[in-house]
């Protein structure tokens, strides 16, 4: 027993100088378990720290003694001359010896032994490596049943978050198998892995998240547009969900899946603690409504490029001037040399309006041509109208005129279209309206009455009176008319009362009331238009307003309702609401709807119409206030890339092929039936002043002074924003140049409004109307 003992003795005595020489030619960190990035440069480094460490650790003067002075060179023979080899082991050696990772194949310790060696290695980490004991993982010996990749993203633990890294970079390309190698040739002992580009942000919202200070420790505090620097792979990201990585056996594994959308880390460091803000890629929605909101300086024109426009636009409408016999008497529909002229070689009364009100409103005033055009206008009304065999009313004004030599009368003479020529042969309701605002508009810019008061100028307005306001069969004091009576000359299907005649009826019949004389039987129309306004007024404010409120009702309406008690006056069937005009419907807002008829509503939205009855007073000023706010609440759809929707929605479909006859002009979202026309903008910007709002037109105007010059002065604009000019549309059309020289004269005087406005007057009595409650909407 004696002996046994002491040979066993011995024998122990024989293999600590053993376990001592391996625990000096190992690093800590493969005491500790750790898997370094280059072992070896770390090997060199720390050697001479750990033999001192080693002989604090054991003073026992003569076993120490005898330790220190065994020959390396036997240590680290009996080191690679293990007892046992085996096909798993030998398999390891080799991968090793591949990655330059030399180690020492032993027999695994005991579990007493592993944790001691264990808490030793952590105790011997050096300051250098920048690694605190708190993100010390346990020791982790890698077993034979452990894989081949496995053993190898153990040995790089930063592996799995440089992969997630340069994938989310775009550089999946870079080769990790020579990752240690380049980092080795860099002389780092641990490779610091940085994502210095920048994901385009998601969206304007943050969420911040606060890290402890565990974690910011092993973020880069220097950048704050840096992703973390990652020194160890169990330090990447432990609070980090959106990059899926989670804690498995205490160490980082890396899920299959990818993160929805990249993530930008913004480090904010604060003394305490430090913050990461996340954030996302800007909305490309938000993006547009905020440069709608506010243009950058860059894309607006300056004071110079401003007047420069100015003066081309005004060189160019003297250019479209008409003479006749020697005196301007209007200007052309357009001068676009590029396309056969038809009919825009003529003067259209309609067009002619926004070309007088410039040249009214320009300083100084220039009335002559205003005042030779209402004259000749005037002498085209008495020439004899008739279209197939019937003659039209005697009131009726021509649509357009041209000016043409008779040879056989040696002298230039007027040739009027009365709506024979027109396509659709409609008779044009809305001239006779315009002549007696733009007489009216003459009458106050030049202070001369006279001209109104001319006999002739007097009959004029009579004629135009007796034909509107003669009896009839109509229950409704709204003017019954044709499709394609007024601005939208195709068919559209707007006949019945469409709001832009109404509108410029109640208008025309306030302008003849005040320039109308009680000589020669002027009285007697005292009494028709005052009581034709408070009745149009009432018919319009009341039934063709729409907003939330209104809509709600309809749709709740009840039908087949008989007697006076009705509530549903028209019969209109909730049903025929169409879908668009649900989502179309802000909770801020209204306007007048196209046209009401019997089991009939229009829902479309004019913007001439709505533009018009503000200037008139037909609307009241909370209704011209929610027109403006729709304009505000729907700009994509109604003023978009290019001002402004002559009307909204365009007809599309089966619809469209029974309204507009399958018309090839009139496809959706182009000319009539949706398309943006620019000398809209003088309509806008006069409503938008006299309610106490220009900076509605002035954003308007801005858009049109980017295109409409560059675009050649266009007709109109195709698409749902407005963003081609029109396939058919004519180029320098004269009536886009002076809407926009209106537009632009009101919003740098708006004294000029009141050259067309009409404002609420005090002395007309209006009986009070009041609807009953089971009449209330």
């Amino acid at each position: 027993m004696a002996s046994g003992s002491g040979g066993e003795r011995e024998r122990k005595r024989s293999h600590e100088p053993k376990k001592e020489s391996e625990k000096k030619n190992s690093s800590p960190a493969e005491a500790s378990g750790k898997k370094l990035v280059l072992p070896k440069k770390t090997r060199g480094k720390e050697s001479p720290s750990q033999e001192k460490e080693t002989e604090r650790e054991h003073a026992s003067s003569e076993e120490e003694s005898e330790e220190e002075h065994i020959s390396p060179g036997k240590s680290s023979e009996k080191e690679f001359v293990p007892p046992e080899r085996t096909p798993e082991k030998e398999i390891v050696l080799q991968e090793k010896e591949q990655e330059r990772m030399p180690a020492s194949p032993e027999k695994e310790p005991e579990k007493q032994n592993v944790s001691a060696e264990g808490a030793s290695g952590r105790e011997r980490v050096s300051p250098e490596e920048g690694l605190d004991k708190e993100h010390v993982m346990p020791e982790k010996k890698p077993s034979s049943s452990d894989s081949a990749p496995t053993l190898e993203a153990k040995k790089l633990n930063l592996l799995p978050a440089v992969k997630y890294l340069l994938k989310e970079l775009d550089l999946e390309h870079v080769d990790l198998n020579n990752l240690p190698q380049m980092v080795e040739q860099d002389s780092y002992s641990y490779p610091e892995v940085t994502e210095t580009s920048e994901k385009p942000l998601d969206s304007p919202a943050e969420i911040s998240v606060e890290k402890t200070a565990q974690s910011t420790e092993n973020v880069s505090i220097g950048s704050l547009r840096s992703v973390l620097m990652l020194k160890e792979s169990h330090s990447v990201g432990a609070n980090l969900e959106r990059y899926d990585q989670i804690h498995e056996d205490k160490g980082l594994k890396k899920t299959d899946e990818p993160p929805e959308k990249p993530l930008v880390f913004r480090m904010e460091v604060d003394e305490e603690k430090a913050t990461s803000t996340f954030k996302h890629p800007p909305n490309i929605e938000t993006n547009i409504a905020n440069l709608d909101q506010n243009t950058s300086p860059g894309s607006r024109l300056t004071g110079t490029e401003s007047a420069s426009l100015v003066d081309e636009a005004w060189e160019r409408l003297q250019k479209s001037l008409v003479y006749f016999r020697g005196k301007p008497v209007g200007t052309l529909a357009a001068m676009d040399p590029s396309t056969e002229p038809l009919n825009y070689n003529q003067v259209f009364v309609r067009d002619f309006v926004p070309s007088g009100l410039a040249c009214l409103m320009r300083t100084p005033p220039e009335p002559e041509i205003v005042k030779n055009f209402l004259l000749q206008t005037l002498h085209l009304q008495g020439c004899q109208k008739k279209i197939d065999n019937y003659t039209l009313g005697e009131g009726v004004m021509p649509a357009s005129f041209k000016v043409q030599f008779d040879p056989k009368l040696q002298k230039e003479t007027l040739v009027a279209d009365f709506g024979g020529s027109a396509i659709g042969r409609v008779a044009p309701v809305d001239s006779v309206f315009w002549w007696i605002i733009l007489l009216r508009s003459y009458t106050k810019c030049t202070g001369d009455s006279s001209f109104s008061e001319l006999p002739q100028v007097q009959g004029g307005m009579k004629s135009i009176l007796k034909l509107c306001l003669c009896d009839g069969f109509n229950n409704f004091p709204t003017l019954l008319c044709a499709d394609g009576c007024c601005m939208v000359d195709r068919s559209m299907g707007i006949n019945g009362y469409p709001i832009e005649i109404q509108s410029l009826f109640y208008f025309a019949l306030r302008c003849a009331r005040q320039m109308l004389k009680p000589e020669h039987g002027g009285k007697e129309f005292f009494k028709l238009i005052d009581a034709r306004i408070t009745a149009l007024s009432f018919h319009i404010q009341t039934y063709y307003w729409l907003d939330i409120t209104q809509l709600n009702n309809i749709y709740r309406y009840k039908t087949e309702e008989y007697s006076h008690t009705a509530v549903n006056k028209f019969n209109i069937i909730p049903d025929s609401i169409p879908e668009w005009l649900f989502d179309f419907m802000p909770l801020r807002g209204g306007y007048f709807i196209g046209n009401v008829s019997p089991g009939r509503m229009d829902f479309r939205w004019f913007l001439a119409g709505n533009c018009i009855a503000i200037l008139s007073s037909l609307a009241t000023s909370e209704q011209a206030t929610a027109i403006m706010d729709l304009v505000e609440e729907r700009w994509e759809q109604l003023i978009g890339e290019m001002p402004l929707k002559v009307l909204y929605p365009a007809v599309e479909g089966h619809y469209w092929e029974l309204v507009t006859g399958s018309d090839p002009k009139n496809t959706p979202w182009s000319y009539h039936n949706g398309g943006s026309w620019p000398v809209l903008l003088w309509l806008l910007t006069a409503a938008c002043i006299k309610i106490g709002r220009p900076q509605i037109a002035k954003r308007a105007i801005e858009v049109v002074e980017q295109r409409l010059s560059k675009d050649g002065w266009p007709e109109y604009y195709d698409g749902k924003t407005g963003r081609y000019v029109g396939k058919q549309a004519r180029k320098f059309q004269t009536w886009s140049i002076a809407g926009y020289l209106v537009a632009k004269m009101m919003i740098e005087d708006e004294s000029n409004l009141l050259v067309i406005s009409h404002e609420e007057e005090k002395k007309t009595n209006k009986p009070r109307h009041t609807r009953s409650a089971s009449c209330f909407f």
